[in-house]
């Protein structure tokens, strides 16, 4: 039989880039899908507590996979890491005539950038969270390329994902494109850290506009408040009648008492 690799699970004490290796090991050992069938069809339309739960199946089928599955599965296994920042990076490339795509997932700790993923090759994957800016990462992985012959002709990077799992959010893929035709070097270099900044912008202020998940808390428990406050007004409501019988009451009973002593 194939051995299943085992969903790493980390002590509260275990340093965030060990977590990021163990994970790494996790995603190399379940391979490469270099079938031409891809077994877990993802859509990046849908929202983020979906993508969840089809990871959830990818570790229990441990099936091969391939690079977006792979990215899909690092949220999934880090979203515990509440201090780890993660983000989608796109690559398109050109080699002998054909375009070729890759992605990953950026990973922000402390300061550090890195990247978490598979690919067919070794240097094209996983990458610790070492680098000091955002470009630096994404210049190792254009040299990474270039070793391949390979010439980056595009990057797209997604906003940090959020860690709650049952979010209704979708994964921003592409706030912004780089066309590496269009950009000198220096421009090119400008835009990763204006992008680098935006994200710690978003963050700063709360990660944006809350969750939809937080949302449908607040509408959940709003109602309760609401349904509270009408129970409330029913309580008053049949006090009022109770109320208005009381004063009845007490000046017509001595009265009707008296009057059923009479009869």
């Amino acid at each position: 039989q194939i051995p299943i690799p085992s969903v790493p699970v980390f002590q509260p004490s275990t340093p965030i880039p060990e977590r990021l290796e163990a994970v790494q090991r996790y995603i190399r050992e379940l391979q490469y899908n270099h079938t031409g069938t891809q077994f877990f069809e993802i859509k990046k339309s849908r929202p983020l507590t979906g993508l969840m739960d089809l990871a959830k199946e990818m570790t229990k089928e441990a099936l091969p996979i391939k690079c977006l599955e792979a990215v899909i599965l690092g949220i999934y296994l880090t979203n515990n890491m509440t201090t780890l920042d993660r983000f989608p990076i796109s690559f398109k490339t050109h080699f002998s005539g054909n375009y070729f795509r890759h992605i990953v997932l950026g990973v922000n700790f402390g300061g550090r950038y890195g990247a978490l993923g598979i690919s067919r090759r070794e240097e094209l994957m996983y990458k610790a969270p070492v680098f000091r800016t955002l470009s630096e990462l994404i210049f190792d992985f254009e040299e990474a390329y270039r070793r391949c012959w390979h010439t980056l002709k595009k990057v797209k990077l997604g906003h940090c994902v959020s860690h709650d799992p049952h979010s209704v959010e979708q994964i921003e893929w592409k706030h912004s494109i780089l066309d590496l035709d269009k950009l000198t070097r220096e421009d090119f270099r400008k835009e990763l850290e204006r992008h680098a900044r935006d994200m710690r912008l978003k963050i700063g202020k709360g990660t944006g506009p809350p969750s939809p998940t937080k949302d449908r808390k607040k509408d959940v428990s709003s109602p309760q408040r609401g349904q509270a406050s009408p129970h409330r007004r029913n309580s008053r409501g049949d006090r009022r009648p109770s109320g208005e019988k009381k004063p009845a009451d007490s000046k017509a009973m001595p009265d009707l008492n008296g009057y059923q002593i009479r009869v």
